[in-house]
């Protein structure tokens, strides 16, 4: 029997599986966010859990998690690394920089 590639092949799988651990922030609140980071943490069993964003969504991501820090601090999450960077793009002619926040918590 021909094996197809289907979205439910094993390559597919490690490849969502790495990437589950990644929360992005935006316009939804707060708690949904917070929610998803203990989500990862309580019941998928990762390891780490990187929240990044960028432009005015940053304050949102250190409230994050500062506030899934607090929550999960009997299960021994701390903040392990943050980066920052700036992204340079142009639009309408015109030059334009937009900062950008990985803030990875761990175990």
């Amino acid at each position: 029997m021909e094996e197809k590639n289907t979205p439910w092949s094993k390559k597919e799988n490690i490849d969502k599986k790495e990437s589950d651990n990644v929360i992005f922030i935006g316009e939804k609140p707060l708690v949904n966010y917070i929610r998803g980071v203990m989500t990862q943490f309580n019941r998928h069993g990762a390891e780490e859990v990187i929240i990044k964003s960028r432009g005015k969504f940053i304050s949102k991501a250190v409230d994050v998690a500062e506030v899934s820090k607090r929550s999960l601090e009997k299960q021994g999450i701390i903040i392990k690394n943050i980066t920052t960077s700036s992204e340079s793009f142009e639009v309408q002619g015109k030059q334009t920089n937009i900062s950008s926040m990985h803030i990875v918590l761990g175990r």
